[in-house]
């Protein structure tokens, strides 16, 4: 005679078959929601990853006061132009730490946006407000090399200040134009 096995259900039993199957659903269920949050939170804006506008003007403050003193670009500059600009017009300097805090603000995805005093022919083209200075291709990739020495000085990380030198080298054909005429 074969034995009866009892089938009766508890509800122990029952509880236990639950948690075994809720147990990986609620892991896979936060695992999921998990990654769907890395895909909604939008990354950070470069300004936001430079430390937004008073990062920005101190970076900036930096940089101005060593392209001034750059002897290629700056007071002892063989361009003409450059040289007064960094001697003669140094009451304006002020003003223009304000005027690039704005461009790099604008370019790097920031609040604030920059209006040029001598509009270019886009809303952040450079060209007019540098005509006259005829900076030179090598003039403008010194004070890029400025530029990066500031960026080194804050300690700011490589992908930034790629970023940051890329966007200041998407127009240097705007701020070279006027070494162009002559």
């Amino acid at each position: 005679m074969t034995k009866a096995r009892s089938t009766s259900i508890t509800r122990r039993s029952i509880v236990a078959g639950l948690a075994m199957i809720a147990v990986p659903m609620a892991l896979a269920s936060a695992n999921n929601a998990q990654a769907q949050n890395k895909q909604t939170t939008p990354e950070k804006s470069l300004y936001e990853r430079l430390g937004g506008v008073f990062a920005i003007a101190a970076l900036v403050d930096h940089f101005s006061d060593a392209v001034v003193k750059n002897p290629i670009v700056g007071q002892k500059s063989k361009n003409a132009q450059l040289r007064e600009w960094h001697t003669k017009s140094l009451e304006r300097l002020p003003g223009l730490k304000f005027m690039r805090t704005l461009w790099v603000c604008d370019v790097s995805g920031g609040p604030y946006k920059f209006a040029a005093t001598k509009p270019g022919a886009s809303p952040l083209g450079l060209e007019e407000a540098h005509r006259n200075l005829r900076i030179s291709p090598a003039e403008f990739d010194e004070v890029a090399a400025e530029l990066g020495r500031s960026l080194d000085h804050f300690k700011i990380p490589k992908r930034e200040k790629t970023e940051v030198l890329e966007a200041f080298a998407a127009h240097k054909d705007e701020v070279t134009a006027g070494a162009k005429r002559g």
